[in-house]
């Protein structure tokens, strides 16, 4: 497996001086530097039809973006985006920045209308990690395939291949973690046998400090006794 700078120590977890955490001004700037680039991405193929633009409403006391007109709904839920949820129609914060970005979709409140900067401003108040969960999803996503929320592990993503949701269970767990951060080499393992208890693979997705989304497949291994070795050692005394 590639090396990476991430790492993995025996300490305990200590994400206090993490690099994403002194450089967000920096990729707030590159997902708008970003932004006419991702809009030409043909991989965005399932969002270009020019009659594709749906309205939510964003509930901030509540947490919610809500999508009221079933036309609106019937579009995203083929397209792999929200759920229902108590007679609700919702969308999750990352699918709404997603489709906020690719100019797909109309937030607003009682008082304003969202664009992509503000509405990211305004999110990441509730959730210091949103800028790398949405910078794991966004490419995720942008490579075709359907990202929904994981299992608690923290900054973590069900991953569906292209076609294979709600027909298939996700092959992939997708965990984040940022460039330079630290973690612990149990809480590590015990991500990655979790997951592989599941029956899915772990996949690493290493966020650096520019925004660029590094993947690592990983799999746990136990190394039994070297029998051989120890029948010749035993030989030679």
């Amino acid at each position: 497996m590639p090396t990476t700078k991430t790492e993995v120590s025996e300490e305990k977890e200590d994400v206090s001086h993490s690099p994403i955490k002194d450089n967000i001004t920096n990729q707030m700037e590159n997902l708008t530097e970003g932004q006419k680039d991702f809009e030409k991405t043909d991989s965005l193929e399932n969002l270009t039809d020019s009659n594709f633009l749906v309205e939510a409403n964003y509930f901030g006391k509540e947490g919610k973006i809500v999508i009221q007109q079933q036309k609106y709904q019937d579009q995203l839920r083929n397209k792999g985006f929200g759920e229902n949820f108590n007679k609700e129609f919702l969308l999750s914060n990352l699918e709404a920045l997603f489709l906020l970005q690719s100019n797909k979709i109309r937030i607003l409140n009682k008082t304003e209308e969202f664009d992509f900067s503000s509405f990211m401003k305004t999110l990441i108040k509730k959730d210091k990690k949103l800028l790398t969960k949405y910078l794991v999803y966004r490419d995720l996503r942008s490579k075709g395939y359907v990202v929904k929320d994981g299992f608690g592990f923290g900054t973590d993503f069900r991953v569906y291949e292209r076609g294979e949701f709600n027909k298939k269970t996700s092959k992939y767990v997708a965990i984040g973690l940022n460039e330079g951060a630290t973690i612990s080499a149990t809480t590590f393992a015990n991500m990655i046998e979790e997951v592989e208890n599941m029956g899915k693979g772990a996949v690493i997705a290493v966020v650096e400090r520019r925004g660029e989304v590094i993947y690592y497949k990983t799999s746990k291994m136990n190394f039994s006794e070297n029998r051989k070795s120890k029948k010749r050692d035993n030989n030679d005394t």
